[in-house]
């Protein structure tokens, strides 16, 4: 099968489209493939979209035709993601109803918007993800925001040895956009962690409420089982790493294993 050099490019980012007048100018209409969350006309699009904590389904758009697709990722930048590969699997030659059956399976990048869960039945959300700045941080409240039906409960810390100045940044985020901040440690270090996590909540407003405990297991064992049905909790900070550094030393420690023990606990 002969193939022809299309190039895919995102028709939401602002570089993205002047990226495709660039390439249209100088290589013709038919090399480009435009993708959009937003945009119908564009060459692949995702319509009919229905968010929950389990993931989206909706349709997709294609040159090669429209089908319906389940994917278990969630946020805005993975559906992107997901339109970029669509179209370059489709470039390469693949059948669409074998790609979609792929993005069905697709669990994603370990620690980023990553969901555990334990049982066809659990009732509440938990993602891990790995924002440790304040930008992530925020970017990821707001990507979870649209999936969530219930409270959206933060748990979240600061590295010691480096900046200060954004812990009490990521405190004002996390208090302005969940609905419960839990402030706990992340790799302190060579730091006080009772002096990094109050360098967070200096940034909480008094008015608003929010739990500080140091033991991070401990933490988010008390968000997951204090949550409501159709919460969900989100644990940024550490995303994939599989420890933390207290002190100079390096213990083993997972995120996503200590929610799954306190999921387990909570529908046991």
């Amino acid at each position: 099968q002969t193939l022809q050099k299309r190039a895919v490019i995102n028709n939401d980012d602002v570089f993205g489209q002047r990226l495709i007048q660039q390439v249209i100018h100088e290589h013709g209409a038919d090399t480009v493939w435009t993708y959009s969350t937003q945009d119908a006309s564009a060459d692949l699009f995702t319509g009919n979209l229905t968010y929950s904590v389990t993931g989206v389904t909706g349709t997709l758009q294609t040159p090669k035709g429209t089908v319906p697709f389940q994917s278990p990722l969630v946020g805005q930048f993975n559906l992107e993601n997901l339109l970029a590969a669509v179209g370059a699997a489709l470039q390469c030659g693949l059948e669409l109803e074998s790609i979609t059956a792929a993005i069905a399976q697709f669990p994603g990048v370990p620690g980023r918007m990553e969901r555990v869960q334990v049982s066809e039945n659990q009732d509440i959300g938990v993602i891990v993800d790995y924002a440790h700045t304040p930008d992530s941080l925020e970017n990821l409240l707001k990507a979870a925001r649209p999936f969530i039906p219930g409270r959206m409960i933060c748990v979240f810390g600061c590295g010691g040895d480096r900046d200060r100045t954004k812990r009490p940044k990521m405190g004002a985020i996390a208090a302005q956009l969940s609905d419960w901040a839990i402030v706990t440690s992340d790799n302190p270090r060579t730091e006080e962690p009772s002096q990094i996590l109050q360098d967070v909540v200096n940034g909480i407003p008094n008015t608003v409420k929010a739990l500080v405990m140091g033991d991070r297991a401990e933490a988010i064992r008390t968000a997951i089982l204090d949550a409501n049905p159709g919460d969900t909790v989100l644990i940024a900070g550490k995303g994939h790493e599989d420890y933390q550094i207290l002190g100079t030393e390096k213990i083993h420690f997972d995120d996503r294993e200590q929610a799954r023990l306190a999921l387990c606990q909570r529908h046991n």
